[in-house]
């Protein structure tokens, strides 16, 4: 069995000024309420036993959970107009909590939105994900912003945290030799896989994280057997 050893930046607070060139400029402040945390950390807390059920026991994952006491104060600007935490605005938990060789996945949550007042930091997706850099210290990288609870409860427990996971590691699989079906985790329609209303697109992921995605005549994704090769930690750089 292949164990990811993760660990989860929780930043109830955020506080940045954002400017996009020269004509906007905003301020956005605001602190995450108690349902809003409860609700990631129930979901995170689901990712391990489905990392593993979706790979019959192949892979597994241990976490960390730290709740990081300063407001998150920058963000990176993704698009001219949009914006994200990189690592460059984690980069002190990064190198406190997660240092080089320490750890294989690094997850962060983040407060995007602020409902109360029908405001959001402008962003592309509920969640990013990057394969493992220099940038993140040799691991995978995920961010996920809070969200309405029927949000999380549309999804698998953990399901959003899988598929931003899954950004980066298929990313070190296809860099490994091993072939991706067409459009990687976001390929489940193209590939004739239906959404479920309990399940999500984990049957989707479920045949993506053993090798068993139809495409072009060959079967692609990750086989189970990879898993457990050897290399430099869950997924090289």
């Amino acid at each position: 069995m292949n164990t990811t050893r993760a660990v989860l930046f929780v930043y109830r607070e955020l506080d940045v000024k954002l400017r996009a060139g020269t004509w906007w400029r905003r301020r956005f402040h605001h602190r995450a309420g108690e349902q809003e945390l409860e609700d990631a950390l129930h979901s995170f807390r689901g990712l391990p036993a489905l990392v593993e059920d979706l790979t019959s026991g192949a892979a597994s994952m241990v976490y960390r959970i730290v709740e990081v006491e300063r407001p998150l104060t920058s963000l990176t600007r993704e698009t001219p107009v949009r914006f994200w935490p990189s690592p460059r605005d984690t980069k002190p938990e990064l190198e406190e909590f997660a240092p080089v060789g320490t750890c294989d996945s690094i997850f962060v949550w983040w407060p995007q939105r602020d409902d109360a007042r029908k405001s959001a930091v402008p962003c592309d997706a509920w969640g990013l994900g990057m394969a493992a850099s220099q940038w993140s210290n040799g691991a995978t990288y995920a961010a996920v912003a809070n969200a309405p609870s029927s949000a999380w409860k549309n999804e698998a427990r953990g399901e959003v945290w899988l598929h931003e996971w899954l950004q980066g590691v298929w990313a070190g699989f296809a860099a490994r030799g091993f072939r991706m079906p067409t459009c990687d985790d976001d390929g489940a329609e193209l590939h004739g896989y239906t959404r479920s209303p309990t399940h999500g697109w984990t049957e989707y992921y479920r045949d993506l994280m053993s090798g068993r995605v139809a495409d072009g005549g060959a079967m692609t994704g990750i086989p189970l057997t990879a898993w457990n090769e050897p290399k430099r930690g869950i997924i090289p750089v």
